[in-house]
Protein backbone atom coordinates (compact mmCIF):
# COMPACT_ATOMS: atom_id res chain seq x y z
CA UNK A 1 0.00 0.00 0.00
CA UNK A 2 1.47 3.48 -0.69
CA UNK A 3 1.36 5.94 1.67
CA UNK A 4 1.10 9.17 -0.47
CA UNK A 5 -2.25 9.27 -1.76
CA UNK A 6 -0.79 11.22 -5.20
CA UNK A 7 1.67 8.43 -5.76
CA UNK A 8 -1.27 5.77 -5.15
CA UNK A 9 -3.67 8.04 -7.60
CA UNK A 10 -1.13 7.49 -10.14
CA UNK A 11 -0.50 3.34 -9.46
CA UNK A 12 -4.33 3.03 -9.55
CA UNK A 13 -4.87 3.52 -13.48
CA UNK A 14 -1.13 1.70 -14.08
CA UNK A 15 -2.81 -1.68 -12.71
CA UNK A 16 -6.03 -0.59 -14.45
CA UNK A 17 -4.04 -0.67 -17.60
CA UNK A 18 -2.01 -3.85 -16.53
CA UNK A 19 -5.29 -5.49 -16.25
CA UNK A 20 -6.59 -4.49 -19.10
CA UNK A 21 -3.93 -5.99 -20.98
CA UNK A 22 -3.91 -9.70 -19.32
CA UNK A 23 -7.64 -9.56 -20.29
CA UNK A 24 -6.02 -8.61 -24.00
CA UNK A 25 -3.53 -11.33 -24.10
CA UNK A 26 -5.65 -13.98 -22.37
CA UNK A 27 -8.35 -13.64 -24.80
CA UNK A 28 -5.37 -14.13 -27.85
CA UNK A 29 -4.10 -17.44 -26.19
CA UNK A 30 -4.81 -20.65 -28.26
CA UNK A 31 -8.39 -22.35 -27.97
CA UNK A 32 -6.77 -25.77 -26.57
CA UNK A 33 -7.13 -23.96 -22.74
CA UNK A 34 -10.47 -22.38 -23.19
CA UNK A 35 -11.22 -23.25 -19.12
CA UNK A 36 -7.61 -22.11 -18.23
CA UNK A 37 -8.28 -18.44 -20.01
CA UNK A 38 -11.34 -18.45 -18.68
CA UNK A 39 -10.44 -18.64 -15.37
CA UNK A 40 -7.51 -16.07 -15.24
CA UNK A 41 -9.86 -13.99 -17.52
CA UNK A 42 -12.35 -14.23 -14.59
CA UNK A 43 -9.92 -13.14 -11.91
CA UNK A 44 -8.57 -10.15 -14.10
CA UNK A 45 -12.41 -8.87 -14.26
CA UNK A 46 -12.52 -9.53 -10.98
CA UNK A 47 -9.58 -7.11 -10.14
CA UNK A 48 -10.71 -4.66 -12.51
CA UNK A 49 -14.14 -3.97 -10.94
CA UNK A 50 -12.77 -4.04 -7.72
CA UNK A 51 -10.44 -1.74 -8.81
CA UNK A 52 -12.81 0.69 -10.60
CA UNK A 53 -15.26 0.15 -7.24
CA UNK A 54 -12.28 2.02 -5.13
CA UNK A 55 -12.03 4.51 -8.14
CA UNK A 56 -15.67 5.74 -7.55
CA UNK A 57 -15.34 5.22 -3.76
CA UNK A 58 -12.75 7.90 -3.85
CA UNK A 59 -14.08 10.51 -6.92
CA UNK A 60 -17.55 10.15 -3.92
CA UNK A 61 -15.29 11.35 -1.10
CA UNK A 62 -13.33 14.26 -2.74
CA UNK A 63 -16.92 15.23 -4.41
CA UNK A 64 -18.54 15.17 -0.67
CA UNK A 65 -15.49 17.03 0.88
CA UNK A 66 -16.24 19.57 -2.10
CA UNK A 67 -19.02 20.17 -1.31
CA UNK A 68 -19.18 20.65 2.75
CA UNK A 69 -16.26 23.06 1.89
CA UNK A 70 -18.75 25.06 -0.70
CA UNK A 71 -21.12 25.05 2.04
CA UNK A 72 -18.81 25.75 4.89
CA UNK A 73 -18.03 28.94 2.77
CA UNK A 74 -21.38 29.85 2.20
CA UNK A 75 -21.84 29.77 5.49
CA UNK A 76 -19.15 32.38 7.02
CA UNK A 77 -20.19 34.37 3.83
CA UNK A 78 -23.78 34.59 5.43
CA UNK A 79 -21.97 35.58 8.81
CA UNK A 80 -20.02 38.83 7.22
CA UNK A 81 -23.61 39.69 5.87
CA UNK A 82 -25.20 39.29 9.23
CA UNK A 83 -22.25 41.19 11.14
CA UNK A 84 -22.25 44.09 8.62
CA UNK A 85 -26.21 44.52 9.49
CA UNK A 86 -25.48 44.97 12.92
CA UNK A 87 -23.04 48.08 11.99
CA UNK A 88 -24.00 50.52 14.48
CA UNK A 89 -25.00 48.70 17.40
CA UNK A 90 -24.52 49.57 20.89
CA UNK A 91 -21.40 47.79 23.38
CA UNK A 92 -22.67 46.46 26.02
CA UNK A 93 -20.75 43.83 28.42
CA UNK A 94 -22.13 40.16 28.28
CA UNK A 95 -24.81 41.09 25.47
CA UNK A 96 -25.23 38.90 21.74
CA UNK A 97 -27.73 40.65 20.76
CA UNK A 98 -29.85 41.06 18.47
CA UNK A 99 -29.96 45.27 19.51
CA UNK A 100 -26.40 45.37 21.54
CA UNK A 101 -23.35 42.99 21.61
CA UNK A 102 -19.94 43.05 23.28
CA UNK A 103 -17.27 41.46 21.01
CA UNK A 104 -17.33 37.38 21.26
CA UNK A 105 -21.53 37.93 21.23
CA UNK A 106 -21.19 39.53 17.88
CA UNK A 107 -19.44 36.89 16.55
CA UNK A 108 -21.10 33.71 18.22
CA UNK A 109 -24.64 35.61 17.00
CA UNK A 110 -23.49 36.47 13.46
CA UNK A 111 -21.95 32.66 13.14
CA UNK A 112 -25.73 30.95 14.87
CA UNK A 113 -27.38 32.83 12.14
CA UNK A 114 -25.23 31.23 9.53
CA UNK A 115 -26.04 27.66 11.27
CA UNK A 116 -21.95 27.51 12.50
CA UNK A 117 -21.85 27.03 16.46
CA UNK A 118 -19.44 28.74 18.11
CA UNK A 119 -18.71 29.29 21.82
CA UNK A 120 -20.06 32.47 24.02
CA UNK A 121 -16.33 34.14 24.96
CA UNK A 122 -13.70 35.32 22.95
CA UNK A 123 -11.14 32.76 25.18
CA UNK A 124 -13.19 29.78 24.02
CA UNK A 125 -14.21 30.46 20.42
CA UNK A 126 -10.20 30.74 20.11
CA UNK A 127 -10.00 27.01 21.65
CA UNK A 128 -12.68 26.22 19.61
CA UNK A 129 -11.30 27.17 15.85
CA UNK A 130 -8.43 26.16 13.97
CA UNK A 131 -5.48 28.82 14.11
CA UNK A 132 -3.93 29.79 11.29
CA UNK A 133 -1.24 32.46 9.80
CA UNK A 134 -1.93 35.93 9.64
CA UNK A 135 -0.48 35.73 6.12
CA UNK A 136 -3.84 32.94 5.70
CA UNK A 137 -6.22 35.16 7.13
CA UNK A 138 -9.76 35.65 4.69
CA UNK A 139 -12.32 37.77 4.90
CA UNK A 140 -15.08 35.91 7.51
CA UNK A 141 -12.24 34.57 9.83
CA UNK A 142 -11.85 35.55 13.30
CA UNK A 143 -9.12 37.92 14.82
CA UNK A 144 -7.97 37.25 18.41
CA UNK A 145 -6.40 39.52 20.70
CA UNK A 146 -4.72 38.66 23.84
CA UNK A 147 -1.78 36.63 25.00
CA UNK A 148 -2.27 32.83 26.49
CA UNK A 149 -5.84 34.20 27.72
CA UNK A 150 -7.49 35.47 24.50
CA UNK A 151 -9.81 38.93 25.69
CA UNK A 152 -11.21 40.26 22.19
CA UNK A 153 -12.28 39.02 19.08
CA UNK A 154 -13.53 40.14 15.77
CA UNK A 155 -14.33 39.32 12.02
CA UNK A 156 -11.36 39.72 10.02
CA UNK A 157 -13.09 41.63 6.71
CA UNK A 158 -10.08 42.22 4.76
CA UNK A 159 -6.60 44.96 4.42
CA UNK A 160 -5.77 44.86 7.51
CA UNK A 161 -9.75 45.62 9.44
CA UNK A 162 -11.84 43.87 11.77
CA UNK A 163 -15.50 44.17 12.32
CA UNK A 164 -16.10 44.14 16.10
CA UNK A 165 -17.47 45.72 18.71
CA UNK A 166 -14.88 46.95 20.83
CA UNK A 167 -15.58 48.57 23.89
CA UNK A 168 -18.28 50.38 26.56
CA UNK A 169 -19.66 53.80 24.57
CA UNK A 170 -18.64 52.37 21.27
CA UNK A 171 -20.82 50.81 18.89
CA UNK A 172 -19.97 47.79 15.85
CA UNK A 173 -17.94 48.99 13.31
CA UNK A 174 -14.83 48.93 11.20
CA UNK A 175 -11.40 49.34 12.40
CA UNK A 176 -8.05 48.92 11.31
CA UNK A 177 -6.61 46.35 13.43
CA UNK A 178 -4.12 48.25 15.50
CA UNK A 179 -1.30 46.41 16.71
CA UNK A 180 0.82 43.39 15.67
CA UNK A 181 -0.24 40.94 18.80
CA UNK A 182 -3.05 39.23 17.20
CA UNK A 183 -3.82 35.82 16.31
CA UNK A 184 -6.05 34.47 13.68
CA UNK A 185 -8.73 31.28 13.32
CA UNK A 186 -11.18 29.84 10.97
CA UNK A 187 -13.81 28.11 11.09
CA UNK A 188 -13.25 27.44 6.92
CA UNK A 189 -12.76 23.01 6.79
CA UNK A 190 -9.34 21.90 5.45
CA UNK A 191 -7.80 22.54 2.02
Amino acid sequence: MLANPRMRLVALPIALLAAFLMVLSSAGQSQAAPAKASASTTKTAAATSAAAKTVTATKTRKAKRLAAKKRRAARISKATRVAARQKGDPYRYGASGPGAFDCSGLTSYSFRKAGVKLPRTAHTQYRHVRKIKKKNVRKGDLVFFGGSRKYHVGIYWGKGRILHAPYSGSRVKVERIWTKGWSAGTVRLRG
